[in-house]
C-alpha cells in the first residue's frame, strides 16, 4: 500500500526564511532513493541541495525553477511504498538502460545527475561531449540548462533563427535577454534593502603596507611549510580589523528597530567572486585567532566557495564585511553595507608612490586605500575616523609581530 509524503523547504539557516528553486534533479515519475538530491535551491547566502527524506516515486513537483518559496512551503509529493510503479510514473526501460550506460561510462555518478544523463541521452549527446562542457551549476556542476545549450548548438532551431533575424532587422541590433539567477536576485534584494534602509556614509584612508609586503616576500615559503597556508595581505587586514573593532565595538553590531545589538564576537565576512555572483563566507571568532589561523581559515573558505562546497553555516552570522576590489586593479571603492550589518570595509589595489616620511625624507612606499562605509544611524563620522586610524595603526604594526 502506497503512502503520499510531502517534501517541504527545510530551514537552511537561522536567518534564512526563503529560497529560490534553481533546478530539479528529478522529474515527475522518477524513482528516488533516501537522501538522494531532489533539487537545488539558492539563497542570498549559498546554494544548497535538498535531499529526499524518503524513498519512492516523485509524484508531483509543486515548485518550479526560479520560483521563490518560503521555509515550510511544499516542494513536491513523493509516493512511498511503491514496489512496482506503473509505467506512467516510472522511467521507460529504454531510458533507464541508456542512463545506466552513461553512468557506467562516466565512472563517477556524482559528476552528472540522473536528470542530466537522461536529457543527454534523449538529445544524443555523448559522455565525451558532456565532459567538455564548463558547467554553470554550483561547483561547476553540469546542469540541464547546459545540456540544453549544447543540444541547441548541435541542431539550431529554425524558429530561433527567424526570431533573431527579425529582431536584427526591426531594431538594427541584437538584444540578449539574461534572466537574473536565483543567487543574483537574492543579492539584488539584499542590496536594495540595505541601501534604502540605511543612510550610507563613507570614509577613506591610506595605509602604508610596505613592511607587510616585505614580510610576505621574506617568509612566504617558511610560512607555507609551517602552517600549510599562504600568508596574504588579506590575512593581515582581517587581523587588524578584529583588533580595531575591540576598540570601536559599535561597528561590530546590527540595528534592530531602536536597539543596537553589539556583538562580543568578531565574524568577518569576506567577499569571494564566483561564476554565479558574489558570495560572502565568514571567518568566525577572529578576535581569538592568530595570524596563521586566520590565513588558514581564509584559504579554506575561499577554496570551498570557488568549488561550490560551502555549507550554509559557512556564510551565516557575519558581523562586518570585507571586500577586496583591489584584486581587479581598482584603487578606491565605496561598497554597499550587507544588511543587517552596519559597516563594510573595502581595500583597493596596492600602488607604489613617492611618500614624504616623518623625517621629511622621501621614499617609494607601497600604499593601500582602505574605505569604511557605515550606517550613519548607528555610527557618527568622528567615530568612523577614529576606527580607520586604529585600523591603520594595527595594520602598519602587524608586520612587526609575524
Amino acid at each position: 500500500m502506497s503512502e503520499e509524503f510531502q517534501v517541504k523547504l527545510p530551514k537552511l539557516g537561522e536567518s534564512i526564511v526563503s529560497a529560490t528553486v534553481v533546478q530539479w534533479f528529478k522529474k515527475e515519475g522518477d524513482l528516488v532513493n533516501l537522501d538522494e538530491p531532489l533539487l537545488e535551491v539558492s539563497t542570498d547566502k549559498v546554494n544548497s541541495e535538498i535531499p529526499s527524506p524518503v524513498a519512492g516515486v516523485l509524484k508531483k513537483i509543486l515548485a518550479s525553477p526560479d520560483e521563490e518559496v518560503q521555509v515550510g512551503d511544499l516542494l513536491c509529493l513523493i509516493e512511498k511504498g511503491i514496489s512496482n510503479p506503473s509505467s506512467s510514473l516510472s522511467p521507460t526501460k529504454e531510458v533507464v538502460q541508456q542512463e545506466s550506460s552513461l553512468v557506467a561510462d562516466s565512472g563517477n555518478k556524482d559528476f552528472l545527475s540522473p536528470g542530466v544523463l537522461r536529457l543527454a541521452s534523449e538529445k544524443g549527446i555523448s559522455i565525451e561531449d558532456l565532459k567538455k562542457i564548463q558547467g554553470t551549476g554550483s561547483g561547476g556542476r553540469i546542469t540541464k540548462q547546459d545540456v540544453e545549450q549544447i543540444g541547441s548548438k548541435k541542431a539550431p532551431c529554425p524558429l530561433q533563427k527567424s526570431v533573431s533575424s527579425e529582431a536584427s532587422t526591426s531594431s538594427g541590433s541584437n538584444i540578449e535577454r539574461l534572466k537574473l539567477s536565483g543567487m543574483r536576485k537574492a543579492i539584488a534584494e539584499n542590496m536594495v534593502k540595505s541601501f534604502y534602509e540605511a543612510p550610507h556614509a563613507t570614509l577613506i584612508n591610506e595605509v602604508d603596507v610596505t613592511k607587510i609586503l616585505q614580510v610576505i616576500q621574506d617568509k612566504k615559503e617558511e610560512f607555507l611549510a609551517k602552517h600549510g597556508a599562504k600568508i596574504t595581505v588579506t590575512s593581515f587586514v582581517v587581523q587588524a580589523i578584529a583588533k580595531a573593532l575591540g576598540e570601536f565595538p559599535l561597528l561590530n553590531s546590527s540595528l534592530d528597530k531602536d536597539t543596537i545589538l553589539v556583538k562580543k564576537y568578531v565574524n568577518i565576512g569576506i567577499a569571494v567572486s564566483i561564476d554565479q555572483g558574489l558570495i560572502v563566507p565568514v571567518v568566525k571568532n577572529c578576535q581569538t585567532l592568530s595570524l596563521p589561523e586566520i590565513a588558514k581559515y581564509v584559504q579554506d573558505l575561499s577554496q570551498k566557495a570557488r568549488n561550490g562546497k560551502l555549507a550554509p553555516d559557512d556564510v551565516l552570522d557575519g558581523t562586518i564585511s570585507l571586500t577586496n576590489f583591489g584584486m581587479s586593479g581598482v584603487s578606491i571603492g565605496v561598497p554597499i553595507i550587507r544588511y543587517p550589518e552596519v559597516a563594510i570595509i573595502g581595500i583597493g589595489a596596492i600602488k607604489k608612490r613617492v611618500q614624504v616620511l616623518e623625517n621629511d625624507t622621501m621614499a617609494i612606499r607601497s600604499m593601500l586605500h582602505v574605505s569604511l562605509t557605515f550606517d550613519h544611524r548607528v555610527i557618527d563620522g568622528m567615530y568612523g575616523c577614529a576606527f580607520l586610524a586604529s585600523l591603520q595603526k594595527h595594520l602598519e604594526a602587524s608586520a612587526l609581530v609575524v
